[in-house]
């Protein structure tokens, strides 16, 4: 199921320069992650978008992977906030982009067009 929204790079990207170098390596820590956001989006939404990812149509499969990539992003920051200076600020945005992100995927309209 992983990697199914957005690249690990996508994600790696977002947790910034600052990220810890370990956990930005371990393919199996991102991957299980990317799993557990997926299946957190598809809950959230009450959409298997995995599944259907191949129905999306272009013109939306980037807030799929933006919203993926910003909650994967807050887990590799969690994971070790101590090289960042104010990792909260950066936590803030994420999340608040995330959560921007899953109320229009959330929208049965929005749905509807996506597919």
């Amino acid at each position: 199921m992983s990697w199914t929204l957005c690249t690990s790079g996508a994600a790696i990207a977002k947790a910034g320069a600052n990220a810890n170098s370990t956990i930005t390596a371990s393919g199996a820590a991102l991957a299980e992650w990317s799993s557990q956001v997926e299946g957190t989006i598809n809950a959230r939404t009450r959409k298997d978008w995995v599944a259907d990812y191949g129905s999306v149509t272009a013109n939306f499969k980037p807030i799929l992977a933006d919203t993926a990539s910003d909650m994967i992003a807050i887990k590799i920051i969690n994971y070790d906030p101590g090289g960042y200076i104010k990792p909260r600020l950066i936590l803030d945005v994420l999340t608040d982009n995330s959560n921007k992100n899953l109320k229009v995927l959330e929208d049965d309209k929005n749905k509807e067009k996506m597919l």
